[in-house]
């Protein structure tokens, strides 16, 4: 009997076959647009809180999770959870397919796309698991950088697992910046459709807010790498944590103020990209 390759399975190619036609789908397109915008809120509450805090207005560090419970604790709190949990799972989704397939309705991905596809993915999907149990009232879970990264540090090769995170982070902030520095973003965009002066600022905040991204996915690296080779979870820290870092840097408040205005930017730049992205 000749053995076929698992390609060959009629499961396979059904479900392969599935996959591109949701690629294709105008539905899936949508929910990708609605995505970008939920993303860009909750970078923006990110943003605001961290210049509040920079300009000693009462602002906070806070990541992503942070920013949906001040929203939930928000005016029409529940009802903007909603959206933000449709949008956030429509991304989520979006980011996977394209993982899986390789392309959608308007563009083709290369090696590099579907491995960051797939990585926004999976965080996407957390963040959206997070914003239904806001919404249902049940525990979003304590858990730190800290308290994570000290249970992979007592594993039989933590250290190196650990190490290797950061790596991967500092991988990844050196990809934003040379997307934002770069100007890669806009080979995503539908700039044929921009006036002059749109481009010029969808440029801009598009700079300036993969940059900001950058700079805290490098202390959330370096953070980790610290982590593992003093074996010190302490070390470790998330989003909110690089923000405080650099709070009480030289010049905090300044160098805050900045990174946060980037966040910002990276906010409005993504709620602009739900209409100029090719999806």
């Amino acid at each position: 009997m000749t053995l076929h390759g698992t390609s060959s399975l009629p499961g396979v190619r059904d479900a392969r076959r599935e996959g591109h036609r949701a690629a294709g789908s105008p539905a899936l397109g949508w929910l990708a647009r609605a995505g970008l915008i939920s993303r860009g809120v909750v970078y923006a509450v990110i943003g605001v809180l961290a210049l509040g805090l920079a300009l000693g207005k009462g602002g906070k560090a806070t990541n992503q999770q942070g920013a949906l419970r001040t929203i939930a604790d928000g005016p029409f709190g529940k009802v903007l959870l909603v959206l933000l949990a449709v949008g956030l799972g429509g991304y989520a989704l979006w980011r996977l397919v394209r993982a899986a397939v390789g392309h959608g309705r308007e563009q083709v991905d290369d090696g590099t796309d579907r491995i960051a596809a797939l990585a926004s993915g999976i965080a996407y999907t957390i963040l959206c698991v997070t914003a239904v149990k806001l919404l249902v009232g049940a525990a979003t879970g304590s858990g730190t950088p800290k308290k994570a990264t000290g249970g992979v540090l007592d594993w039989t090769g933590g250290p190196i697992l650990v190490a290797a995170a950061g790596v991967i982070l500092i991988g990844v902030a050196i990809y934003q910046a040379h997307k934002g520095v770069g100007q890669k973003f806009l080979e995503d965009a539908k700039t044929e459709q921009m006036s002059p002066r749109v481009e010029d600022l969808y440029t801009g905040l598009g700079v300036v807010g993969h940059v900001a991204r950058g700079v805290v996915f490098a202390l959330v690296g370096y953070g980790l790498i610290k982590a593992a080779i003093d074996y010190d979870p302490q070390k470790a820290v998330g989003l909110d944590g690089a923000l405080r870092k650099l709070a009480h840097a030289p010049l905090g408040p300044v160098v805050l103020g900045i990174v946060a205005a980037g966040l910002v930017a990276f906010a409005a730049y993504s709620i602009a990209d739900a209409r100029y992205r090719r999806v």
